[in-house]
This record gives structure tokens, C-alpha cells and sequence, in this order.
């Protein structure tokens, strides 16, 4: 699932060129417990903004950076709390806040993930490939951050139809960017794209795509998943049950943190949720959506579908009705007579589309399971509205300036959310959608068919996984005292 051969030649080479950047690694303790990162690490940080291309943001990739743009250090978790005056729900909803990561995203976590290894173990040559980061969005720009940081050149691809924001900042961060026909629902054009460069371009590049990348899948586990449980904790009175997390599906490596979760509490639920344009997990279906970032119309290869046990679909106007409410002035106007605190309103532009489409299916859980105020669901805002500016002028554009009856309807449209298009998930229903792997992963993208088998009747596949964290650390941390050395 994770290859930790190594390759002590180009090991080697890669700790003479990380010497030469001044690079070095974090490891998963670290980025799990960032106030053990060392005391000059954290006073190098004190003259770098949250977004530089520097290699010591590395060390900032982790839930805990201190929320302001240059300088920060380590804090608390990021995250907030929704009141029932804006969730209407009686459930409490606590989300940890993606803003707060190098380039605005967590997915900076996901992509560091992938790559640091293939160079600790020497399996990735920076002087002779190319790492491509095929993504719906935020993954290729966490990919191309990532490698210039270390030090590696990048090629991202992304749909076409993805937000200008996206386009604009990759000019000057990923050595080449592809744009692929169709909206964030055009997955299968994007592996076409993978495959293809692999054809004309060989040895010469290494491709990660998110959606088979296990490090992906183990590092919300690891990282994102002990930020949750840090949160619970604090947040939690003696009362308190944990419900369970909703997250969309993605490439399904947030879920990781959901699967870790479940470890510490048992009873708790893990709901995956997607847009119901596209309601490829809830319908075998198909379309096209507007929820960016979150990929469809094929099962990821690292989706555990056997911890999974609800399904549900979010209607994609929703999400872009609320964007317009959370973020025009004449909405937070409105929010706030309605009780919403001040300081919340204040905190809105910190959730992006795909944030607002984890808010809904959260919602539609607490009301699915009737949970109260003794309950407490997770989910993430993945994203901010830095992402979306221009995605509110062109609403303004085909709709028209937004107006006081646009946010009274659009707030009663948060009292109206229900649990309509969920599915709670049988063991056939599961055995179901994992079954829909095969057609991608199989027939399209060489995957074996004594593998798809093991990740459903093989108990042990996706603990083994877990257990890799250690020796990825060792590893790490030996190569940094190579680098050190020299």
C-alpha cells in the first residue's frame, strides 16, 4: 500500500540537494504535535508569512498554526462552533478550519504526504521527473506548493471549469498547469490527461493522484484525525456524546480522520456526502455539479467503503445560495438580526463551497439521527471564500444584486434542510458501492482484481496501513540527520 524500499544512492543525492535548499522534513509526530517542532524552527518562522514559498512553511503544515498571515506560531486547533441560530439544528456542529494551512487548503497535508516519502526513500528522482498533481482543485495547489518547497518541479492539472482564483495562483507556483475539460465532476478526463503524459513523457514524471495515494488516506488519520480528537476534548462536557463525522467524499482521504475517530469512539458514525447533481455513491449516477473541489463520478481507490455508514447527497444551489448569504453584507445584516453572533458572522469567508456543502450534509445527519444538545458531530471547512471572490461577482451578474428577500429566503432554506437523499448503509449497500471500484480502478487504471477483493475481505488491510506511521518517522528523521550531516 506504501512502498518504503529504499534506494541508497538517490537517497543520498536527494540529501545533498535538500542541504543545498536548506530543507528540511517534518515528520507525522510533529505535524500531529507541532509544539514539538524545535525552538529554532519556531523562531525562523517568526519572518515568514503563512503563504511564502519557504521551505520552513513546511513545518506549518498542521491544524495548529496560529490564525494570522505572517509570522505566526502554534496554537489550539483551528476550529469553530455553529449555533443552532445558524445550523437549526439542536445537535452542537464543530468544524476544524482549513484556512489556516500554506496556500489557504489542507490539502497541503495530503500532497506532502505523498511526495515526502518517495524522497526519504530515494523512489523519487527531483533532478530527472516531475511530480504531476492531478486534482479537482485545492490537491494540485497543495501539490505544486509542495514541491517547489521541496525543491522538486511540478505539473498540476485541474477541470477547466474550476474557479479563476485556482488558475491565477498556479501561474506563478506549478512549473507546468493543464486544464481538463469539464467541471469538478470530470474526474475520468483528468486520469485521461495521467495517462497520457505517462505515454509521451515516461520516466520523466511521477504521478500522484490523489484518489489511489494511501499516504492521502493515512495522513488524516494520523494528523487530521488527532487534531479532531484534541478538539473533542476540549470541547466536550461530561454529557457529551460524539455522534459521528460528516465529510464529502473527495478523493476520500479526509475520511481517514473519520476512521479514527470511530477507534476512540465506537457508537460514532461516519457519513460521506456528495452533490446530488453528480450522486455517484448514493445512485450510481452521473452529471455535472458546482460544489469545486470534490471529484465524482468514480469510488476512490483509498475509500474504506466497510467503515462507511451513511450516504448522503447535497443539492448544489444550496451551497450557492448560502455562499451569497454568509458572504454579501446584506445576508450577514440579516444573519445577525436572527441572532447569529458577531463574532460568527465575522468567521463566515472561512468557509468555501465545498465547506458549505460539509455544513449542509452535517445538518442533515443531526436531523436524520435526531440528535440534541447533548450530541456533537465533526466535519471540515476545507477551504475559505478566498477561493470563490470571483464566483460571487459572476452570481451578481446572472442573478442580480443580492437584496434583503434574497437572504430571508435563503435563510429559511437552512430550516428547511432535511434528511431527504441520505442513505444509511447496510453491509450489502456498502459491498454495493465499494463493487463500483472495479470499473475505474480495474478496467481503467491497472489495478488488480486480488487487491479490490482485499480491501473488502481482508480484515487486516486497512489497519497495516496504520501501522506504517512509525517507520515513515524513522526514516524522516534519518534522512534530516544525512542532510544535517553534510
Amino acid at each position: 500500500m506504501i512502498d518504503l524500499t529504499t534506494n541508497e544512492e538517490q537517497i543520498q543525492k536527494n540529501a545533498i540537494r535538500c542541504k543545498e535548499q536548506g530543507i528540511l522534513f517534518p515528520t507525522f509526530a510533529e505535524m500531529r504535535e507541532p509544539e514539538t517542532i524545535s525552538e529554532d524552527i519556531k523562531k525562523k518562522l517568526k519572518d515568514v508569512g503563512l503563504w511564502d514559498v519557504n521551505s520552513l512553511n513546511l513545518y506549518r503544515v498542521n491544524w495548529q498554526n496560529e490564525p494570522k498571515k505572517f509570522g505566526g506560531g502554534f496554537g489550539d486547533v483551528n476550529y469553530m462552533e455553529l449555533p443552532s441560530s445558524l445550523t437549526g439544528t439542536r445537535a452542537r456542529i464543530l468544524a476544524l478550519v482549513g484556512k489556516w494551512f500554506p496556500t489557504g487548503a489542507h490539502k497541503v497535508g495530503a500532497s506532502y504526504s505523498c511526495l515526502a516519502p518517495r524522497l526519504v526513500t530515494g523512489q523519487f528522482n527531483p533532478m530527472k521527473e516531475k511530480a504531476v498533481w492531478p486534482s479537482t482543485g485545492n490537491y494540485c495547489r497543495g501539490g505544486a506548493y509542495i514541491s517547489r518547497l521541496l525543491a522538486c518541479d511540478s505539473i498540476a492539472i485541474l477541470p477547466e471549469e474550476m474557479s479563476q482564483e485556482r488558475f491565477d495562483w498556479l501561474k506563478n507556483i506549478a512549473g507546468e498547469t493543464i486544464a481538463t475539460p469539464g467541471c469538478e465532476s470530470n474526474v475520468k478526463e483528468i486520469f485521461d490527461k495521467c495517462r497520457e503524459l505517462t505515454e509521451s513523457r515516461g520516466d520523466t514524471i511521477e504521478i500522484f493522484n490523489q484518489f489511489d495515494q494511501f499516504p492521502n488516506h493515512l495522513w488524516h488519520y494520523e494528523v487530521t484525525g488527532h487534531s479532531m480528537e484534541k478538539v473533542l476534548k476540549k470541547a466536550m462536557g461530561e454529557d457529551s456524546r460524539f455522534a459521528g463525522t460528516c465529510l464529502s467524499s473527495g478523493s476520500s482521504g479526509t475520511l481517514g480522520s473519520g476512521e479514527y475517530l470511530k477507534t476512540l469512539y465506537p457508537k460514532a458514525k461516519l457519513s460521506v456526502a456528495e452533490a446530488l447533481q453528480c450522486p455517484t455513491l448514493y445512485n450510481n449516477g452521473f452529471g455535472g455539479h458546482r460544489i469545486e473541489g470534490i471529484g465524482d463520478k468514480h469510488v476512490p481507490w483509498i475509500h474504506n467503503l466497510k467503515n462507511t455508514d451513511m450516504v448522503i447527497a447535497i443539492d448544489d444551489e444550496q451551497t450557492i445560495r448560502l455562499l451569497r448569504l454568509f458572504n454579501e453584507p446584506v445576508g450577514r445584516e440579516y444573519l445577525k438580526e436572527n441572532g447569529v453572533p458577531a463574532e460568527l458572522l465575522d468567521q463566515l469567508d472561512l468557509l468555501g463551497i465545498s465547506s458549505i456543502g460539509n455544513l449542509i450534509g452535517t445538518i442533515k445527519m443531526a436531523k436524520y439521527y435526531e440528535l440534541t444538545e447533548e450530541d456533537v458531530l465533526m466535519t471540515i471547512f476545507t477551504d475559505s471564500f478566498e477561493m470563490y471572490e470571483s464566483r460571487l461577482k459572476e452570481l451578481e451578474e446572472a442573478r442580480g444584486a443580492y437584496t434583503r428577500e434574497d437572504a430571508i429566503r435563503d435563510y429559511e432554506l437552512i430550516n428547511q434542510v432535511t434528511f431527504d437523499h441520505t442513505m444509511e448503509l447496510s453491509y450489502q449497500e456498502q459491498k454495493r458501492i465499494h463493487n463500483l471500484k472495479y470499473y475505474t480502478w480495474v478496467e481503467q487504471q491497472d489495478k488488480t482484481y486480488d487487491e479490490i477483493n482485499a480491501q473488502w475481505y481482508d480484515h487486516d488491510y486497512w489497519t497495516n496501513l496504520y501501522k506504517v506511521t512509525p517507520k515513515l518517522d524513522e526514516l524522516i528523521i534519518d534522512f534530516n540527520r544525512r542532510i544535517k550531516a553534510l
